[in-house]
């Protein structure tokens, strides 16, 4: 395999950072999961400016312009020849000494990974996941807001093992005031009365570029959807339940906190943005290899 590591293509062997990383020392950087689908990749220009919305409210500065990540991400996904896959591309503070002041990292670090990615089983998105709302809290946006997706995933990582200690397949976290923020790495939708509900930003949800594609699906499907306050109650009397996300894509839920959602199966408006959207990512995207 071969990785993008500040501006080559190095074999996986030889991609390494240094240690006193302020990535790796405290988190200090962010990044993106981006899809390929069909030798493209999905979505690649909304990722990119997610990602530099991301640095910016940090105040990091990514050492390459937007149209040279974009032409190094697809340089990475055909140098390991990907016709579907995942890319992980990360920017690290970069090298500085043990204290967590960030001006004295002199260059950030650009790392994009290519490769395979299978968040769930088959089975689970044909029956449903189980999902159990865990103690540990989502991040308040007044202590770091969502919309930053930073190397820092402790909080989410947590909510991870307190769900499968709790025999579940995934975790819904709470914010600070008891309202539904999303889950460990996926947005929430429930749909109620032939209506879609969501999580607002507010309370704590990222702004996902699949949860964008779901609200576009609604317009043209002609489904209300509603960004509002969603509590447990709400949740575990939904018609039907699924989560989004660039790796989990869309997933159904069948079960939250042993109550069964719906009848247990994934309903007709959750098969028709699993359907919708399988078709989406087969034709459009930006072209891994333009010429093939």
């Amino acid at each position: 395999m071969k990785i993008f590591l500040d501006g080559k293509l190095v074999d996986e062997k030889a991609a390494k950072i240094s240690v006193f990383d302020h990535g790796l020392l405290y988190g200090d950087g962010v990044f993106e999961g981006i899809r390929i689908y069909n030798s493209r990749v999905f979505k690649l220009e909304e990722h990119i400016d997610r990602l530099f919305y991301s640095a910016h409210a940090i105040m990091l500065k990514i050492p390459m312009s937007k149209a040279k990540i974009i032409e190094a991400t697809i340089k990475t996904c055909a140098a390991n020849k990907l016709k579907e896959g995942y890319i992980r591309l990360v920017v690290t503070r970069g090298v500085g000494n043990l204290g967590l002041s960030p001006w004295n990292c002199l260059r950030p670090s650009v790392i994009i990974i290519a490769d395979k990615i299978k968040l769930y089983p088959d089975e689970y998105y044909q029956k449903g996941l189980k999902l159990i709302t865990v103690p540990t809290r989502r991040l308040s946006p007044a202590a770091l807001s969502p919309e930053v997706k930073s190397l820092n995933y402790l909080n989410n990582i947590l909510a991870k093992i307190e769900a499968r200690n709790g025999g579940c397949e995934e975790a819904i976290l709470l914010n600070n005031e008891g309202y539904i923020a999303e889950c460990t790495g996926d947005n929430i939708f429930v749909v109620h009365g032939g209506k879609l509900f969501t999580p607002l930003s507010a309370m704590g949800a990222l702004k996902g570029i699949t949860r964008r594609v779901i609200m576009d699906m609604a317009k043209e499907f002609g489904v209300s959807l509603v960004e509002t306050h969603l509590t447990r109650y709400d949740v575990f009397n939904a018609e039907e339940m699924f989560l989004t996300g660039t790796g989990a894509e869309i997933v159904p839920v069948r079960e939250v906190d042993a109550r069964m959602i719906g009848n247990g199966k994934p309903g007709p408006i959750t098969r028709r943005f699993i359907k919708a959207y399988k078709e989406l990512t087969n034709r459009e995207g930006t072209a891994i290899y333009p010429n093939s």
